[in-house]
């Protein structure tokens, strides 16, 4: 398998070697690293996790290694490009990717430093934003300490044996997300206690015969709010004010931008009008003073941290998907030792340990049933509802429920390693990167806030010079509302949003989307290929019979036997097991070989034995009689995939195999065709065969008789065409042809190349997730559509009205109060409609 991996944090040549050298010493890896681009090409026989990858880098210096965007495997056709970044900023098509090891780490939500991550919660250097903790992969059951005695912990809560106290948990119970909202809270409730009497002073000034008068003066009413709007400022909104400031030095304008320069300009207006009202005109003041804005500075600042809290909450229901999936998980397992039953945590069980799965308790890990049998509800996994029988071999997924039987089962795969795991992860990574359309947004964003102030500017210009008295009064309060209304948050939620809650929305309706770009794409597919057998079919052929020429079917099984119990094709396995039930012994064989697309071949019994398809009886010459011929079509129009035999050189009989299509591919199908999706199968079975399946599902055509390569040239062809191609497959064969298609579909019943190859993966191995693939994508897009639609309009009418230019015509004005309340409400919407997408059904 060839790999290749974007690097982050390399400097010079000497940490590009230092890179190179630290994945060389991984078993099983050949690596090439480059500086520019900053990428690492790797070589292995089998899989290497990128957190196994990830985890040697952090120790040799820190370095962090993600996925490409363009990654091929089994083999590289072509140069593959790598996005670069500018200022740290990724390109809108590339895949932002968290490595395993940023799990429960801090990192940017709009990847301002790429995949950056930080220890503790915070403010981004570069945009801002709050920081924004990344999901702990893992599950870790809580453990308990004493406060006083730390080398006192247990698995549950109680009292310390020593000193008798409380004991506290050692990881903190609530989320980071939760902290951060009731962080915000705190803030919020001391600006509200602080900025009304500040807005009930400012308003009394409208009141005739203001009450407050005949307390105290004017003047002394304004440092009473100059004193109260101290707390506002500087504690509960002087975070606006750092990051307006980190932008503008690191001239990454955003919306705190516009929020400290119009609130800070109010604030410092009104200092200077308290402390020096002699410098001021007339028509700045009444009742002898200037007229102040501490109460717009308070209540701007107010409202917009309402709006951070309102978000807060929203945003954090957007990763309940990720959440959903990490509680399915169990934290405790049953272990089988000697016989006895012990209670083990999750994260102590080893490969190959014995466990017993009780009634309505929830698979551990993933592995297979030793003993026993019962029904498992998968649809937390898969999406369907119905529950499924397993018995002894069959494959139970960690986080699925037992139903009323118990069983044991051994464990084959483990902590990141299990199904459950690898979802997650990719639900995250998947939630985090950006879509295609994205750019727009970004492309907007960038020149948005220098427009906005320049806007700013002339309001001011122009109501100073032409506005009605007091025109100075009435420039500087649009120019404030106007910096104030502006809200370029809206346009950088717009995507991400949509993106995080579809993705997870389809997770757990058992479609898992590698990236944002395969989710946009997948609503411009206009052509399915797909496989035949394990995509269309249910992948677990069966032998109906043997045929031999020369009636000695049981010796010519168990020749082809011996021949298939080297391979690991499902048909050799249907073989297998077919001699096994008639109770044929398997002998050696010598010379075996896989002839990919064709058959095996091999000695048995000093006799050259080939089973495979026509074109392997082609390859090794053997003949093939008319009668013999005539029998295999007559199979093959019934629909059965047929594979000839072949004994020094002549064909001497043939195996049928049946191979049931799937009860549920017939309608998927007729609902992709109805959607205007060209259904075409692709498959290496012969014409006949494959004439029959097509037939019998109406499809819009078929190609058989295809090599892997052919796959490819046939998915070459159509793209030429100008066409968008989605391939769904399952086995090895299909995984150049999945990394060629717009859109690669592995089936999750297939095998871990094809899914490494996909862009989007089907939990349940069934045609009808593609159909809630292309539903799905159809309503992220939608609902990007309309988030971009209601920022885009919103700060188009929301400037319009605050800069005053319908106030000639309508007589129409936006206090910047008003226009801070419509700022928070613009990315509290967009939010709140992504929202909409968790109720949306597939």
């Amino acid at each position: 398998m060839i790999h290749t991996y974007r690097i982050s944090g390399m400097t010079c040549d000497g940490c590009r070697s230092k890179v190179e050298k630290t994945l060389n010493t991984i078993d099983g890896v050949k690596a090439t690293v480059t500086l520019d681009p900053p990428t690492a090409t790797v070589i292995s026989d089998k899989h290497i996790p990128i957190f196994q990858l990830q985890k040697e880098l952090y120790a040799a210096g820190k370095y962090v290694i993600s996925e490409s965007d363009a990654v091929e495997t089994i083999s590289r056709t072509k140069d593959v490009p790598v996005a670069k970044s500018c200022c740290g900023t990724k390109s809108n098509n590339e895949l932002i990717s968290l490595p395993s090891s940023a799990s429960g780490k801090y990192y940017c939500p709009m990847f301002c430093e790429g995949e950056k991550v930080y220890d503790k919660a915070g403010d981004c250097p570069v945009c801002g934003m709050d920081l924004v903790k990344a999901p702990d992969l893992l599950v870790s059951k809580s453990s308990y300490t004493c406060p006083m005695h730390p080398e006192i912990v247990q698995d549950g809560p109680g009292s310390c044996p020593i000193c008798g106290m409380d004991l506290v948990p050692m990881q903190p119970s609530d989320n980071e997300e939760n902290k951060t909202y009731i962080d915000l809270l705190r803030k919020l409730k001391i600006a509200i206690a602080f900025s009304l009497p500040v807005f009930i002073i400012s308003m009394l000034e409208m009141v005739p015969n203001n009450p407050l008068h005949q307390i105290m003066e004017t003047q002394n009413w304004n440092w009473v709010q100059f004193i109260l709007t101290l707390p506002v400022v500087f504690y509960a909104g002087w975070i606006f004010f750092i990051r307006a400031w980190k932008s503008i030095l690191t001239w990454n304008l955003n919306m705190f931008t516009l929020i400290g320069i119009g609130t800070g300009i109010a604030f410092l207006f009104s200092i200077v009008g308290l402390l020096f009202p002699e410098y001021f005109p007339e028509e700045f003041k009444q009742h002898g003073s200037v007229s102040l804005y501490f109460e717009a500075t308070a209540v701007i600042l107010t409202l917009v941290l309402l709006g951070q809290v309102m978000e807060a909450k929203a945003h954090s229901q957007t990763s309940g998907a990720i959440k959903a999936l990490l509680q399915l998980a169990p934290t405790e397992a049953t272990i089988v030792i000697d016989g006895k039953d012990k209670i083990m945590a999750i994260h102590d069980i080893k490969k190959g340990d014995l466990l017993r799965v009780k009634p309505g308790e929830k698979i551990p890990v993933d592995g297979k049933i030793t003993n026993g049998e019962s029904t498992i509800d998968e649809s937390m996994i898969s999406g369907e509802p119905i529950p499924v029988d397993k018995t002894v071999d069959d494959t139970v997924i960690a986080g699925t429920i037992n139903g009323n039987k118990s069983f044991v089962m051994i464990a084959e795969k483990i902590g990141s390693e299990t199904v459950l795991s690898q979802i997650v992860q990719m639900v995250n990574d998947a939630s985090r990167s950006r879509a295609p359309i994205q750019k727009l947004a970004d492309s907007i964003a960038k020149y948005f806030v220098p427009i906005v102030v320049i806007i700013s500017v002339i309001t001011f210009i122009v109501w100073a010079n032409f506005g009605p008295e007091p025109a100075l009064v009435y420039g500087f309060i649009n120019a404030v509302a106007v910096l104030i209304i502006a809200c370029p948050c809206a346009l950088g939620l717009a995507t991400p949003m949509s993106v995080m809650v579809g993705v997870g929305k389809g997770a757990q309706s058992g479609v898992l989307i590698k990236n944002a770009e395969a989710l946009e794409n997948m609503n411009k597919v206009n052509v399915l290929i797909t496989d035949k057998t394990g995509t269309i079919t249910e992948g677990k052929p069966s032998v109906e019979k043997v045929f031999s020429s020369n009636d000695n079917e049981l010796e010519l099984l168990q020749a082809i036997a011996s021949l298939n119990q080297y391979s690991e094709h499902p048909l050799a396995e249907a073989v297998v097991k077919y001699a096994k039930s008639k109770n044929v012994s398997l002998i050696e064989v010598k010379d075996f070989e896989a002839i990919s697309g064709k058959g095996v071949i091999g000695t048995v019994v000093d006799k050259k034995v080939a089973l495979g398809n026509k074109k392997l009886m082609e390859q090794v010459g053997a003949s093939v009689s008319e009668e013999l011929e005539t029998k295999i079509v007559a199979e093959q129009k019934l629909g059965k995939t047929v594979s000839y035999i072949s004994i020094d050189k002549i064909a001497v009989g043939f195996v049928s195999i049946s191979d049931a299509i799937k009860s549920t591919s017939e309608a998927a199908i007729k609902e992709l065709m109805n959607q205007g999706v060209e259904v075409i199968m692709i498959t290496g079975d012969n014409e006949n065969t494959a004439k029959a399946v097509a037939d019998k599902l109406h499809l819009t055509s078929f190609i058989a008789n295809c090599l892997p390569e052919d796959k490819l040239a046939a998915i070459k062809r159509m793209q030429a065409e100008g066409k968008v191609v989605a391939m769904a497959g399952d086995g090895i064969n299909d995984a150049p042809a999945l990394a060629q298609a717009n859109i690669g579909i592995a089936m999750g019943t297939g095998t871990d190349v094809a899914i490494e190859s996909a862009k989007i993966t089907l939990v349940k191995g069934d045609l009808q997730g593609i159909v809630k693939a292309i539903k799905l994508s159809h309503a992220v897009m939608g609902n990007i559509k309309q988030n971009l639609f209601f920022a885009f309009i919103y700060n188009v009418l929301g400037i319009t009205v605050a800069s005053g230019m319908l106030y000639p015509f309508f007589g129409i004005l936006l206090s910047p109060m008003i226009a801070a309340v419509a700022m928070s409400f613009s990315s509290v919407s967009v939010i709140m409609n992504s929202l909409r997408l968790r109720s949306f059904r597939l």
